[in-house]
């Protein structure tokens, strides 16, 4: 029987660690393995399947107790009757049910330690060490595995770095026709715009900022820093998805609050993030709590698109200081116009060149070809 593996994650709907498993599953069926994801389910389970890979649904949600140890037992027995491998878990509580079934059923067990998981009350810390409990574990970037040894000493043999990648065959500049931006620009409202030379010849550059709608991410001191710009100011675009909702309505009474009507954006969930990255002649990252990656950088870098980020956390990996772009401190609305006002006084040549120097970063080391690969090779290691 062709050889099992099984990545368990809580459910299949957006985000940086449901991506990662469709990415992780193309690869397990490209090498010749068998890719089962076992989940509550989501919107991503049909592109799942797409990609060769069966969806074993399951109420991996549960964080109880018992309902930890329904789930161990339901693990163990998809493990013996699948003939499964390797189990790689991809978050908190359904890991230590995988932990738990992986033990019993004597297979190796992976872990992807995949963001900087807070510790703001007691058993906090102990409950996180699930996720470097791996025979392997996984960190997404240089910055999470010196977090995981500083806070659980975790053996530095045991940890691999793999950072998060870009998928080429989305994210290129030769990709993207002329009538998605057109269709985005429509649908937004933006005012001309939408590529280096539209600024020399007078038209509104356009920054984009896209993140999940969230007070961390930084959405707020993008908001302060344009208003501090002088008029005619920059075009923002906030996208990403509200979840909620009520941070994206403060949001929207500061824009108005600070004067920028007809100046900001918000169009929630961007299906065509490389339209939206071509369209922008910055790209903003404007996070105010360490990011353990932060892929939404890369996919800018890999669009030929400078970027301006939060001098915190994995993207001081990811942008060189002047060479890819700039980092300003964090939640320093005043140091983010700074920056930003600097890099549009940049000719569009300079600009263009920093741009191309990002891209070809990304290209030699942050493809999600290269991290499947690399994932490949831990899953080798241990079988």
């Amino acid at each position: 029987m062709t050889p099992a593996l099984l990545q368990i994650l809580p459910a299949l709907n957006a985000g940086g660690v449901e991506r990662g498993t469709l990415e992780i599953a193309e690869a397990q069926a490209r090498a010749g393995f068998r890719p089962i994801v076992a989940s509550a389910g989501g919107r991503l389970v049909p592109a799942l399947e797409a990609l060769g890979a069966r969806h074993v649904t399951l109420p991996l949600t549960a964080k109880s107790p018992w309902g930890l140890a329904a789930n161990a037992v339901a693990l163990r027995r998809l493990i013996r009757a699948e003939g499964v491998r390797l189990v790689h878990a991809r978050s908190r509580a359904p890991a230590w049910s995988a932990l738990w079934a992986a033990r019993a059923a004597g297979v190796p067990f992976v872990t992807t330690y995949h963001g900087t998981y807070n510790e703001g009350f007691p058993g906090k810390r102990l409950y996180n060490s699930v996720m470097a409990r791996g025979d392997r574990v996984i960190a997404i970037s240089q910055f999470i595995a010196d977090l995981v040894r500083a806070r659980h000493g975790t053996a530095a043999a045991r940890i691999r770095v793999i950072p998060r990648g870009v998928d080429l065959r989305q994210f290129d500049p030769d990709l993207v026709p002329p009538a998605r931006l057109a269709a985005l620009r429509a649908a937004w409202g933006v005012p001309g715009g939408g590529v280096p030379q539209s600024i020399a010849e007078g038209g509104r550059p356009v920054l984009l900022l896209a993140a999940r709608i969230s007070r961390w991410k930084g959405q707020g001191v993008a908001l302060e820093a344009l208003a501090r710009l002088p008029a005619p100011r920059p075009f923002l675009i906030l996208a990403g998805d509200a979840g909620r909702g009520a941070w994206a309505a403060e949001l929207r009474g500061r824009i108005a609050a600070l004067g920028l009507a007809g100046d900001v954006a918000l169009p929630g969930h961007v299906e065509d993030m490389p339209a939206a990255l071509l369209l922008a002649d910055l790209a903003l990252h404007a996070s105010t709590d360490a990011e353990a990656f932060g892929r939404s950088v890369v996919e800018a870098q890999a669009m030929g698109r400078p970027v301006i980020a939060t001098d915190l956390g994995a993207p001081r990996e990811t942008v060189a200081e002047g060479v890819t772009g700039w980092r300003v401190p964090p939640g320093d609305a005043a140091a983010l116009a700074a920056a930003i006002a600097r890099a549009l006084a940049l000719p569009p040549g300079e600009r263009a060149a920093m741009g191309a120097r990002a891209q070809a970063a990304v290209r030699a080391r942050y493809t999600t070809r290269a991290m499947q690969e690399a994932t490949l090779a831990v899953y080798r290691e241990l079988l």
